[in-house]
């Protein structure tokens, strides 16, 4: 596979598996609520395509958490069926699919924000820029579960769904906390490997 073809293979395979996931989803509703990001991130990256390219490994890691990200909305997250695997595998007392998503919450958009802050900005590798990265995807964590709290208020029982909670007291701050492990791990264990891809760019 050349390098060059790998963005378009990676686009027309992940069109393909929204298309598919979008076919008999858990309800159409939540489907669209988190596909969402899917719609905003994704024409923004065909149109900086050839002004901005992102490295190899992030546009990797993008497809990654969208294939993430339309599993739980052509399921919903507390139905996917790895979810209840691992739930038989580790003795859970819930469907964790979830976690994984917020888990991928912090370390996908990790890696996104420290190539954008290493291309576009003077930091350089080091503390400040770690302790940003982190806390930028804090940041994006805390915002989704504000607009998970405001499709709540809106659709009342309706947003169950998208909300995924499955009764836990705790699951707001435990998704924040996966979001925060996340964004840690990628930057400790694919740090250097975008290092090595930046400065091929």
């Amino acid at each position: 596979m050349k390098a060059t073809n790998e963005p378009l293979i990676l686009l027309i395979l992940g069109i393909a598996l929204l298309a598919l996931t979008a076919i008999h989803p858990h309800d159409y509703a939540t489907w669209w609520m988190e596909t969402a990001p899917i719609f905003i991130a994704l024409p923004i990256l065909v149109v900086t395509y050839k002004t901005y390219t992102l490295t190899p490994l992030l546009y990797r890691l993008l497809f990654l958490h969208a294939v993430i990200l339309m599993v739980g909305g052509h399921y919903t997250y507390a139905e996917v069926p790895l979810g209840y695997w691992m739930q038989d595998w580790f003795g859970f007392a819930r469907n964790n699919y979830d976690k994984i998503g917020h888990l991928a919450q912090g370390f996908i958009p990790a890696m996104l924000f420290r190539e954008l802050l290493l291309r576009s900005s003077p930091l350089k590798q080091g503390k400040l820029l770690f302790t940003l990265v982190v806390a930028s995807c804090l940041a994006v964590s805390a915002s989704y579960e504000l607009i998970e709290w405001a499709a709540a208020e809106m659709m009342g029982q309706g947003a169950d769904a998208f909300l995924g909670t499955q009764g836990y007291a705790w699951d707001t701050q435990s998704d924040m906390l996966m979001a925060l492990i996340g964004a840690i791990i990628a930057q400790v264990v694919l740090g250097k490997v975008q290092d090595k891809y930046l400065l091929r760019n």
